[in-house]
This record gives C-alpha cells, structure tokens and sequence, in this order.
C-alpha cells in the first residue's frame, strides 16, 4: 500500500462534501507530474491526507481511500469544463482522474505551520518551499507520524 496527500481548496470541494458524497472523482488535475503519479502509482486501497489549500488555515483535514485506480479524466474535453484541455479527447486522453472514498475527518486541521515544525518531516514534499503539486507522495513513516498528531 502506498500513502498519498492530496490538496483540494474547500471552496472549491472540501472534506465535508466527500463525507456527504461518499465516494467522487478527483479530477481537474493539470499538472504533468501529478498526473504522472495519479496515471501510473496509485493503486485501489491506498490510502490519502485530505488537505486544504489555499484557505485561511491550510492542512490536512481527513483521511480518503483510492476508490478507483485512474482513467481518464473526461472533464478535460468537455469545452464547458473549468478543466477543458482541447489536446485532449475520449480518444487521446491526456488527462487522468481516480475516484476516492471518504474515511474520516480530523477533530482538527493539522495545519501546514504544524506539519513545518516537526523535525522528522522536513523531507516531507508538502513542507519544501514552493511546492504546489496537488498529488504528492507520503512515506509510510510521515504517514504513521501524522496519525498520532490527530
């Protein structure tokens, strides 16, 4: 099994309506390398962090499970789509999504000046300065770490 983090803006689709949806497409990924990680290393049954980006208090907020392991990501040939790519098509997808399934919710945000002040996570992507990608990797340990902070 491997470990996963995952960054959604709440506004944009937030822990809470995972909880309500129960099981949804992460899709609207535009990020070559993301992409790449989405395409070719998730698997069903890995587990991911839910966490919040680009709000007041960003951080990890929950737990999902890979649902769906990838296939394209049809939002990107759709014209009417915030994430339409017209190099993309049902035929020559060039885009990926896979589904994800609600676990749990976090009692609190574990919050990114948290995360940046534990010492065993300073090689954690997520903690690198200027490190957007919305799909990043978790080592086992940084994943059994993060646990006992919830």
């Amino acid at each position: 099994m491997a470990y996963w983090l995952l960054k959604s803006e709440p506004d944009t689709y937030s822990i809470t309506q995972l909880e309500q949806d129960r099981i949804e497409p992460w899709n609207g990924v535009r990020n070559y390398q993301a992409r790449n990680m989405m395409r070719d290393q998730m698997k069903q049954g890995d587990l991911a962090f839910f966490y919040h980006s680009n709000c007041t208090v960003p951080g990890i907020v929950g737990i999902m499970r890979i649902a769906r392991e990838a296939y394209p990501d049809a939002s990107s040939w759709h014209p009417e789509s915030p994430y339409y790519d017209p190099k993309s098509s049902a035929e020559h997808a060039r885009w990926f999504a896979v589904d994800v399934e609600y676990v749990q919710t976090f009692t609190r945000t574990l919050t990114l000046t948290e995360l940046k002040s534990i010492d065993a996570l300073r090689d954690m992507a997520l903690v690198h300065r200027g490190n957007r990608l919305s799909v990043m990797p978790v080592t086992a340990a940084q994943w059994q770490l993060i646990l006992t902070l919830e």
